[in-house]
């Protein structure tokens, strides 16, 4: 159920789907082995959504927001095995979880942000990216800022990809990528499929304002699973 949850707000949102799959299974299990898993059905549900989203994605900010992010991707795969991701976890979801709270006031920045910006943003994310919450950044980025739902959506989901696309041969030179990670992708697939249909259909029908509340709330809901699940374990 996890997994056609966390699938349903992936295809609704365009982000989620990593964090909230990992902050559950980490009440059951060690999240460290699923986060390729995780990252490879990321890559499965693009592909999926490819022909609905691939006209309203904003190229320019992608590509901005790539080139920070492999500046630093590398060094958050290393921090995998050798940083206390649970302590960066609760800084990261502190830290969002303030931002988002300032969105839901209705907050917005109306000046337009550069690409040096959009590639600042991208190197946070790859930083963050080690504890599995990569996403977030860009996503209070992208909601600080007037952009149209679909184009947040698509922008938020091609962006994801290219993180992970990114992030996971890294992972395999590291040793975190093996056999049972292609089984895990296998197993999930059906699961996958009907979350995300259900969750593009419901994109659908969502008014621009809707999806903004609720794009800002999923962010601060993150934001507290992430500071609930590093307080427990620490």
């Amino acid at each position: 159920m996890a997994l056609v949850g966390a699938a349903f707000v992936r295809g609704y949102s365009g982000f989620g789907f990593s964090a909230l799959f990992i902050a559950f299974a980490a009440l059951l299990t060690d999240p460290v082995p699923l986060i390729p898993v995780v990252f490879s059905c990321e890559i499965v549900m693009t592909a999926i959504q490819a022909r609905g989203i691939r006209g309203h994605v904003d190229w320019r900010r992608v590509g901005a927001l790539v080139v920070g992010a492999a500046l630093t991707v590398p060094i958050a795969v290393w921090g995998i095995a050798t940083v206390d991701t649970d302590t960066a976890r609760l800084a990261i979801s502190g830290a969002i979880l303030v931002l988002g709270l300032i969105l839901l006031t209705g907050w917005t920045v109306q000046a337009r942000i550069g690409r040096a910006g959009h590639v600042a943003v991208g190197a946070v994310s790859g930083l963050c990216n080690g504890a599995g919450v990569g996403g977030l950044p860009v996503v209070a980025f992208l909601a600080a800022q007037p952009v149209a739902p679909a184009t947040f959506r698509a922008t938020m989901i091609v962006y994801l990809t290219a993180l992970d696309l990114i992030t996971l041969p890294l992972m395999y030179l590291a040793g975190l990528i093996t056999f049972e990670t292609v089984i895990g992708v296998a197993l999930a697939l059906p699961l996958l499929w009907l979350g995300l249909t259900v969750g593009s259909r419901r994109f659908l029908a969502a008014s621009p304002t809707g999806f903004r509340r609720l794009a800002i709330g999923l962010l601060v809901t993150l934001a507290v699973l992430g500071l609930l699940r590093a307080a427990v374990t620490n």
